[in-house]
């Protein structure tokens, strides 16, 4: 093997030792700078947006004495439609907050129970008490997809219009519900009432 081989061997080396490196780097880079964008991670862009919210139509959780969820019924007034299961702690955690919300008699809060045992919802409710006006029990997760859930929870805000105004994925925290989910609902029903005047 000559020299001009060896230098050759050893550069090709050096190259193959930096790509991963090189690459590393430049991942950890763009990870760091969504890390520190201040960008909130609980808004995720959702194509419904704008859209009209999508056919559902689930059955009522037994033992409740609540209608199912129809899109249907979300005509005419400000809805939110809070995706929930019983095994799921972050909704444990968000259920004061929708609570604090059900006061509020100018929306009506629904819930798509996702992949749930109704015994187990059915103890969840009577535990932390009922916030919602209506309950669909989507035992398969199908409606789910329809919605673009991520998991659960979820939260959407529906306008008067019957169109998706606003996610929210994760739980509702405090400072969630007041700096971006309260001051949507305030624009909702703004809008509501200003088509009625019209």
């Amino acid at each position: 093997m000559s020299v001009q081989e060896t230098q050759s061997t050893g550069s090709r080396r050096k190259f193959l030792v930096l790509v991963p490196l090189l690459l590393f780097l430049g991942l950890a880079g763009v990870f760091l700078l969504q890390l520190l964008s201040g960008r909130d991670t609980s808004v995720v862009p959702s194509a419904l947006i704008g859209q009209p919210a999508p056919e559902t139509e689930l059955a009522p959780l037994d033992g409740v004495d609540l209608p199912g969820l129809s899109s249907t019924e979300f005509g005419g007034q400000v809805t939110l439609v809070n995706v929930w299961a019983s095994w799921c702690a972050p909704c444990r955690a968000e259920h004061p907050l929708l609570m604090q919300l059900a006061q509020d008699e100018r929306i009506q809060i629904a819930g798509l129970n996702y992949k749930d045992k109704p015994e187990n919802a059915r103890r969840f409710l009577g535990n932390l008490g009922n916030p919602y006006d209506a309950i669909g029990v989507d035992q398969n997760g199908r409606s789910a997809i329809n919605w673009g859930v991520y998991g659960v929870p979820e939260t959407f805000l529906i306008g008067a219009d019957g169109k998706i105004v606003y996610k929210h994925v994760g739980p509702i925290t405090p400072q969630s519900l007041q700096s971006a989910l309260k001051v949507e609902v305030e624009k909702a029903l703004a809008a509501a009432r200003n088509s009625t005047d019209q």
